[in-house]
């Protein structure tokens, strides 16, 4: 009876152990966005953010306080906090996807796949559904992907007196290296 404990608790701990490494952190993921008006484009970065991937799931998770993005002009980073993504109201992004294409992320390569998702910004949810390349190399993984964001779908409002400073679509950029969630990075 011993030995069936002890073979039991062993399987169970290698099934824990197995689905703990099936999930991928990290936090210092970079994320930015670029805004071309007729006036002046708007950069901005933060190396912040947090994500999670399930190999298993097949989903992946990011999240970034606001308020650490980086901008070229001081009064620029202040305009954005406070008057479009009321950063004190809705201080984080956040995106939940689902990779939709079959990959074997145990195996080294560059796979580009599609991911469907919701992304929650300005308290306001919105469907995306963009490419991603995933790389694995040596058993790490890395992930980058682009896609536009409109303004108004997140009820974020540019004052008509601002229309050519600010693009009303944004490209968004998401750049990510992970570590196993045991480990720390």
């Amino acid at each position: 009876m011993k030995k069936i404990l002890l073979i039991v608790g062993v399987l169970s701990l290698a099934a824990v152990e197995l689905k703990a490494q099936t999930q991928l952190v990290s936090r210092n993921a970079e994320l930015s966005f670029y805004s071309s008006a007729p006036i002046e484009d708007i950069k901005a970065s933060s190396k912040n953010g947090y994500s999670i991937m399930d190999m298993q799931a097949k989903t992946v998770y990011f999240k970034v306080d606001m308020r650490t993005f980086k901008f070229r002009k001081g009064l620029m980073e202040e305009h954005f906090n406070e008057n479009y993504i009321e950063s004190d109201r809705y201080p984080y992004a956040e995106y939940k996807g689902k990779i939709v294409d079959e990959i074997d992320l145990s195996k080294d390569g560059d796979y580009q796949v599609t991911v469907k998702g919701d992304l929650l910004l300005h308290n306001v949810s919105q469907s995306y559904t963009t490419k991603a390349d995933i790389k694995v190399k040596e058993g790490r993984v890395s992930a980058s992907s682009s896609f536009k964001v409109k303004l108004v779908d997140h009820k974020i409002k540019i004052p008509t007196l601002l229309i050519k400073n600010i693009a009303e679509v944004v490209d968004v950029s998401v750049s990510v290296v992970y570590a196993d969630a045991n480990k720390k990075i």
